[in-house]
């Protein structure tokens, strides 16, 4: 079989491209003119020059491909282009979402985000049932992906056979860019981390994330979601098996809410002025006033998904930035 990834030179992409390579399937993967190719560089994968706002060059490089990922977003707290954000990920969904359609193909797997379900409150874990209320859904890039989840159930009613993945914060090898998680290990590595704020977390294995896609498109249901998440705990204890792995201190100073959010709009206007990209937005800071606990039962019991323990999987990704250390 021959499945199309589109993200594929992306850190939760290139997994699932590796992870199909495993399972034998031939891939295909969508890449944007100028991206950075390290994460699938020498593998067995035949490339298609295109963009997911073209769809053109969709349904050009969907000929031929029984099944479809589709995990390119822009995935980022901080855009400056208005509009751009929804796009990518709104219309740019939608686009391959109707060429698969017009292509026939027998299985699509949009890669979401825990951004697009509840918000947690006083730290009950959220499910896939979970009422969702759009008005508190805080920031551009989450509300793109709330938005492409409805486009993806109207093409579900459509009869494409698509399947919605949550995946909530995966962590290993290949965080290139990297995500706001991969950020946090990085900066505990290089000693950028003098104190953390009371939040928590829910850590996957980004290949135990890649594996539930696959599991997805064989046993997930239509129009259904399925979050792809693993242990739920606190920052402190995040940081402290950084520390048991790593033999670095874990910063012992908790930082207090407001100041932290007031000092978040300075960094924000300076970084406005300068050009610059920001480390913390008001968006991310009012973000970790909750605790970001899901439960993947529904994945685990349906698809199989498997649960690799945290230890495990942030030492893989400890390893990773240590070997391709940057700043």
């Amino acid at each position: 079989m021959r499945a199309l990834v589109t993200g594929g030179t992306g850190f939760i992409g290139s997994s699932i491209v590796r992870a199909l390579l495993g399972e034998g399937y031939e891939v295909r993967a969508l890449v944007r003119s100028g991206s950075h190719t390290a994460n699938i560089d020498g593998l067995d994968v035949e490339r298609v020059t295109g963009d997911i706002t073209d769809y053109s060059s969709l349904k050009r490089a969907m000929r031929g491909c029984t099944q479809v990922f589709h995990a390119a977003a822009l995935y980022s707290f901080w855009v400056t282009t208005p509009g751009l954000i929804e796009h990518v990920n709104v219309d740019g969904t939608r686009n391959v979402l109707q060429a698969a359609l017009e292509s026939g193909a027998k299985r699509v797997v949009y890669t979401s985000s825990v951004a697009a379900l509840a918000v947690p409150q006083r730290g009950i874990p959220v499910d896939e049932s979970t009422p969702v209320d759009p008005r508190q859904i805080i920031g551009a890039y989450k509300k793109s992906k709330y938005a492409a989840e409805q486009v993806v159930l109207e093409y579900a009613k459509k009869r494409l056979p698509v399947v919605i993945v949550n995946p909530s914060f995966p962590v290993g090898p290949r965080d290139i860019k990297p995500t706001p998680t991969g950020q946090t290990i990085l900066d505990f590595l290089n000693h950028r981390l003098p104190a953390y704020v009371d939040t928590g977390i829910n850590v996957v294995d980004v290949e135990d994330v890649a594996r539930g896609h696959l599991l997805a498109a064989e046993k997930g249901r239509t129009g259904e979601r399925y979050i792809l998440g693993g242990t739920n705990m606190p920052m402190k204890e995040f940081l402290g098996i950084l520390e048991a792995i790593t033999g670095i201190s874990a910063p012992r100073v908790q930082l207090p809410y407001a100041p932290l959010l007031a000092l978040s709009y300075l960094n924000a206007g300076w970084c406005r002025m300068t050009k610059t990209t920001p480390r913390m937005t008001p968006d991310t800071i009012r973000m970790s006033r909750h605790y970001m606990y899901y439960d993947p039962s529904k994945a685990i019991n349906e698809l199989g998904m498997p649960q690799t323990p945290p230890e495990v999987a942030l030492k893989k990704a400890v390893e990773w930035f240590t070997e391709h250390r940057k700043s």
